[in-house]
This record gives C-alpha cells, sequence and structure tokens, in this order.
C-alpha cells in the first residue's frame, strides 16, 4: 500500500515469497540461506503500528544500520550478505520499489531477546527507577533525576514481543534462563561494548545515545552475530548535545518526538493507532535525516 507518493507503508514484491510484516520491516525468502529485508516507513510506537508513514524513513533507517554494521564489525560479525539486489530482484519495477530500503542478509536463528543497553535514565528504565529504584534487577544509586547519566551503562534485556504486543522488561537471570548462562554473558558484554563504542563516536557528532536496542541471532556454528537494525533512530534515543538537560525528558532524533505527542492524547496505547498530523510526520522526518546527516556525513 503506497500512501504518498514518497512513502512506502506496505512493499509488495510478488517474485519472493513473503515470510511476514514485522511493525516496521516487510521480510521475505531468498532461497533457504538468505531473506530479503525491506524497512518500511511505517512507523510503531508504544508497540502499535501507526497508521501514517514517515516519507523517507525506511532509507534513513537502512542508510544508519549499514553505516554502524561497517564501522562496528570488528566488535562482533553481522548477517549482511554479499549479494546485490539485482541478483535476486531480476524485474526493474520492483527493484525500484524497495532500492535504497532493502538488504540481503544471512538466514539466522534470532535469539528471543532485545539486548537493550542504557547510558541515561529515561523511558522504561525511568519509570521502572521511579517504582524499585533500579531498572531490570539492577539496583542504582538513590535520587537519580530524570534523563540523568548513569554512573555506568547498563544491560536491560527484554522480551520480543509478537505484532501488537508489548515488549516487556526482564532480569539478566531470565535471560540466563532463556538462553544459558554462557551466551546471556556474551550478549550481555557485547551489547554494553557496541554501546560504548558507538556512543563515544556520536558525542564527537554532538549526539547522545540515551540507549539502544540491539538484536542478536547464531549462525550454523554457533557464532554471535548482530542482526535487525543498528543504532538508528527507530531503535535508541538520540538526544543533541547542545540541549540535554537533566530532569526533563529532552529533544530527540527519533522517535521519541512522536511517543510525546502520543501521551498527550486520550489513547490507551492498544491498536488500532491514532492518526499523526501532517506536521508531526513532517517534523519527525526532519529529525530522522538530522540523525543519519550528523552520524555518517
Amino acid at each position: 500500500m503506497q500512501t504518498a507518493p514518497d512513502a512506502l507503508f506496505e512493499s509488495s514484491l510478488t517474485s519472493l515469497p513473503l515470510i511476514q510484516r514485522g511493525k516496521v520491516r516487510d521480510i521475505y525468502a531468498v532461497g533457504d540461506e538468505h531473506l530479503l529485508i525491506v524497512t518500511t516507513d511505517r512507523l510503531s510506537a508504544f508497540d502499535v503500528i501507526l497508521p501514517d508513514p514517515i516519507p523517507g524513513k525506511g532509507a534513513v533507517l537502512t542508510a544508519v544500520s549499514t553505516f554502524w554494521f561497517d564501522r562496528l564489525r570488528d566488535l562482533v560479525p553481522n548477517h549482511l550478505a554479499d549479494l546485490q539486489l539485482a541478483d535476486v530482484l531480476p524485474d526493474a519495477a520492483e527493484r525500484a520499489q524497495v532500492e535504497g530500503r532493502a538488504v540481503l542478509v544471512r538466514r539466522l536463528k534470532p535469539l528471543p531477546v532485545e539486548a537493550i543497553a542504557r547510558g541515561y535514565l529515561i523511558g522504561s528504565g525511568w519509570k521502572d527507577y521511579q517504582t524499585s529504584g533500579g531498572v531490570c534487577g539492577i539496583r542504582l544509586p538513590e535520587g537519580l533525576r530524570q534523563a540523568e547519566q548513569l554512573p555506568e551503562p547498563i544491560f536491560t534485556p527484554s522480551t520480543k514481543a509478537a505484532v501488537g504486543d508489548h515488549d516487556e522488561n526482564v532480569s539478566f537471570a531470565a535471560v540466563e534462563a532463556l538462553i544459558g548462562d554462557g551466551l546471556a554473558a556474551q550478549v550481555r558484554d557485547v551489547t554494553l561494548r557496541l554501546y560504548r563504542e558507538a556512543a563515544a563516536y556520536a558525542a564527537d557528532r554532538g549526539i547522545l545515545i540515551a540507549d539502544t536496542k540491539f538484536e542478536f541471532g547464531l549462525d550454523d556454528a554457533g557464532t554471535l552475530t548482530l542482526i535487525d537494525e543498528v543504532l538508528t533512530p527507530d531503535s535508541s534515543r538520540f538526544w543533541p548535545a547542545d540541549e540535554y538537560q537533566v530532569g526533563v525528558s529532552p529533544p530527540s532524533f527519533d522517535k521519541q518526538f512522536v511517543r510525546d505527542y502520543l501521551e498527550t492524547l486520550d489513547w490507551n496505547k492498544t491498536a488500532p493507532g491514532p492518526k499523526l498530523p501532517e506536521d508531526i510526520i513532517r517534523q519527525t522526518a526532519m529529525k530522522y535525516r538530522e540523525a543519519q546527516r550528523r552520524l555518517t556525513s
């Protein structure tokens, strides 16, 4: 479904089998060993897909992820495959539909957890801290304020929810029970290493990475591999360093702008999501492009 001349809400490739439509990505099978992942312009907030796409968003996410996959490949392998789009989509019209927003990847076994690194106290972490004095079972110092930088980055995993359901923060012990002690420790350590590397790079470009989400899979040899998207405005909170202040939710180059707008509505955060005003759509697109410019230029 094409909702605007420059927005793709849903891809419609007929030459490849569709495996699933996620909150943002459409995934197609390419034989038994590869996938074609199309990042659409859909936007999900509070785990609900909103009815209005953000024009150009999918291309921004694809470009930013590709940048980070390349930059971080010495820290952890990633799922990108050495294939060209023309190899799997010979039809020019189909290629044009997804050009700049599609990647070819190896088909791996995804781990059933989302690996979240937090460097600042915001979002669900802030809410957890207010009620429990910690985040995901990790005790934190008393008296921390909203958006305050943590003494050191922490690993706060969550479960992966199906489309329409809500992710749930879980303890590290729950991850150990789910995937085993050794693999859980590896996921935690790699997550924090990736976050520290990216946060230092972004800080030099005027962006504070408050938190971010990684996803991992295993190849046939059991090698931990970075998959999905990496350090994008969808999976991270990017704050302009020159506007950051403690005690409030800072301005951001990400979908927190949309979340903040939705919090002003009388909406119960279940589907269907509310329509977005044109001004919110336009400003969100601008924020995503600014994040891409600062990080990848």
